[in-house]
C-alpha cells in the first residue's frame, strides 16, 4: 500500500474537520482539494478527544469506498453515530481534536492461538478479534496510549468485542492485525 505523503496527511485532517463542521453545525460543506491517492479504496478510522478523552471514533476496517468518501462518513459517524457517547454538539467543536488513522487491508494471524501474542507488535499493529458473531477492532495506538504489552493487547481487543478477554486462545476466534498511518490536528482548546 502507498503511504500518505504528510501534505496528503494534512488533507485528511482538514477534510475530516469539514465533514464534522458540516455535520455537526451544518455549516457549507468545504471542498479540499485532494491528490488521487483519496481516489484508491482505504480502510480509514476518525478518532475525535476532548480534553484528552475519547469523543467518538469510527471508520472502516476494510476498503469499501474511495478514501476521500470514506473519511468524510467516518468523522460525520464520530461526531453523530457513536453509540457510546451523546452527539458532539456545535458548542463542542472547537475543545474537539480529531485524528485520522488510514488501514492497510486486515490479515490473519496464522498458527497456534497460544503463539499470537508473538506476532502482534504493539506500536505497529493494530487488532481485529472475530467470533461467535461478533467482532472488536483496536487502533494501533492504543496500545501505546495504554502501554500494554502484546497479550494485553489482545485481552483488550476481545472486550472490545464483548468477549471474554482471553478469547484470543481460542482456535474458534480469528485475530486479524493491519497497521495504520495517523495524522493528527494540532490540540485544539476550548
Amino acid at each position: 500500500m502507498q503511504l500518505l505523503t504528510d501534505n496528503e496527511g494534512a488533507m485528511a485532517v482538514r477534510s475530516a474537520r469539514a465533514a464534522i463542521e458540516h455535520a455537526v453545525a451544518k455549516r457549507p460543506k468545504t471542498s479540499v482539494d485532494l491528490t488521487p491517492i483519496f481516489g484508491e479504496k482505504r480502510g480509514v478510522f476518525v478518532t475525535l478527544t476532548k480534553n484528552g478523552s475519547l469523543r467518538g471514533c469510527i471508520g472502516f476496517p476494510y476498503p469499501v469506498m474511495p478514501l476521500g468518501e470514506a473519511i468524510v462518513h467516518a468523522a460525520g459517524a464520530a461526531a453523530l453515530e457513536d453509540p457510546r457517547f451523546p452527539p458532539v454538539t456545535k458548542k463542542e467543536l472547537e475543545a474537539i481534536s480529531l485524528e485520522v488513522t488510514i488501514l492497510t487491508v486486515p490479515e490473519q494471524l496464522e498458527g497456534e492461538p497460544a503463539k499470537r501474542p508473538e506476532q502482534v507488535i504493539v506500536g505497529k499493529h493494530g487488532l481485529i478479534v472475530r467470533g461467535m458473531g461478533t467482532s472488536g477492532l483496536l487502533l494501533p495506538q492504543v496500545a501505546t496510549d495504554y502501554g500494554w504489552d502484546a497479550k494485553t493487547f489482545l485481552d483488550h481487543t476481545c472486550i472490545k468485542a464483548g468477549l471474554s478477554g482471553q478469547c484470543w486462545t481460542s482456535k474458534n476466534i480469528e485475530i486479524l492485525t493491519f497497521e495504520g498511518q495517523i495524522f493528527s490536528e494540532q490540540t485544539r482548546h476550548a
